[in-house]
């Protein structure tokens, strides 16, 4: 069940229009309409979507017991692929090719029987695919939080974010907008009344600045990722492990298992680190004095006494892995653990943009000048202080 079992992956996206009132038997009956399998025509590139409703990549039974749960809409994406298989096809071509060219009295096929041989293996290949015998079907979790109006899509990487987008819209005829790192920078700026700006990229080390490969310009700021992740690792490093948000609520944070730097000019190549805590490896500080910036790392979180172990993409602001907290003893029956997940979820969901906020507060204040010259000075120095 996608959101509700084992550890939790996602990408966040708004939607745009108004909130439902709640969710029914209408938006069940959308996904029936737009359900795996009920495609006529596949896309050009042959890849066929459809919604499936969460229990197998064959269930296609939505019912609101089942995919109505603490007001969200939970279903999957299920993407049919066909792949047809490389070691038949040349079987088929080397059968049709001999029995070609059996006659020549050359003993060699020509270019004509050798074209025919192509066109008639995949032909044939092609015919048997219609059964669906060489279909690959891969269900990712959807799960729209009517409260916060966005979409949780489960996983960490875009390739299926468009195809998601698309189906949404034609679905339930509202659009889905990526939440980024800059655009949730945006958000939360016009929703804190923060007046800075982040218009090019901060230059932490001598000869970076205005410069991160991987963020096209012109759109959204979203290497502010990057310097978020970095600022906290500047801050548990060196300030505090523990932050008051601004809901009065205290957030402990630690970087533990994994980091991803990669070099923002796209000249010294990237590499990854694991270890219980890699930010205080000295290889790893080599790397960010060098001018690397992170691109992910993993963060163990505690809020309200909830404990939360993910991993942290910087554009994306991806969550991946996350490890939920246990539930409470006293919740016991199926649908109140249910129930108490979807809370959860909301939870880690709310305290990381607690997080991003404290952030963005002093990122798009008067005062960055300042805490940028405090980041610089750490990083002059880090090596010596870990030796």
């Amino acid at each position: 069940m996608g959101f509700f079992t084992g550890r939790v992956t996602f990408l966040r996206f708004a939607v745009g229009g108004p909130a439902p009132r709640f969710f029914d038997d209408e938006h069940l009956d959308r996904l029936r309409e737009h359900a795996a399998g009920r495609q006529a025509l596949a896309a050009a590139d042959g890849i066929e979507t459809g919604w499936a409703a969460g229990k197998s990549v064959l269930d296609t039974e939505f019912d609101l017991a089942k995919n109505v749960i603490n007001d969200t809409l939970h279903f999957d994406l299920r993407v049919d692929t066909d792949r047809l298989p490389g070691d038949l096809l040349k079987a088929y071509y080397e059968t049709d090719l001999a029995a070609l060219a059996k006659e020549n009295p050359s003993g060699f096929a020509s270019a004509r029987q050798k074209r025919e041989a192509k066109e008639g293996a995949r032909n044939r290949l092609e015919a048997e695919a219609k059964d669906g015998r060489f279909k690959r079907r891969k269900c990712t979790p959807v799960l729209w939080d009517r409260a916060a109006n966005e979409v949780l899509f489960g996983a960490t990487s875009a390739t299926h974010a468009d195809r998601l987008s698309d189906l949404f819209e034609r679905t339930f005829g509202l659009p889905l907008e990526p939440l980024t790192a800059g655009r949730q920078a945006e958000r939360a700026a016009s929703a804190l009344g923060l007046t800075g700006a982040a218009e090019m990229p901060s230059e932490f080390v001598p000869g970076n600045e205005g410069e991160v490969a991987w963020v096209p310009g012109g759109g959204a700021a979203d290497f502010l990722g990057n310097e978020y992740l970095l600022w906290l690792w500047f801050l548990t490093d060196r300030e505090t492990d523990t932050v008051t948000a601004a809901d009065g609520s205290d957030i402990t944070l630690m970087p533990a298992r994994t980091l991803t730097l990669e070099c923002p000019r796209g000249v010294t190549g990237s590499e990854t680190i694991a270890s219980d805590g890699p930010t205080r490896l000295p290889e790893a500080r080599r790397a960010v004095q060098a001018g690397k910036l992170p691109r992910k790392m993993g963060l163990t979180m505690v809020r309200h006494g909830l404990q939360y172990e993910l991993t942290l993409h910087a554009e994306t602001l991806a969550v991946g892995s996350c490890k939920m907290p246990d539930l409470p003893e006293d919740v016991t029956e199926a649908r109140a653990k249910l129930d108490e997940r979807a809370t959860q979820v909301r939870e880690l969901v709310e305290t990381l943009d607690l997080l991003y906020a404290h952030f963005l507060t002093v990122r798009l204040s008067p005062g960055w000048a300042e805490e940028l010259e405090r980041v610089r000075g750490w990083l002059a120095h880090a090596e010596s202080r870990a030796a």
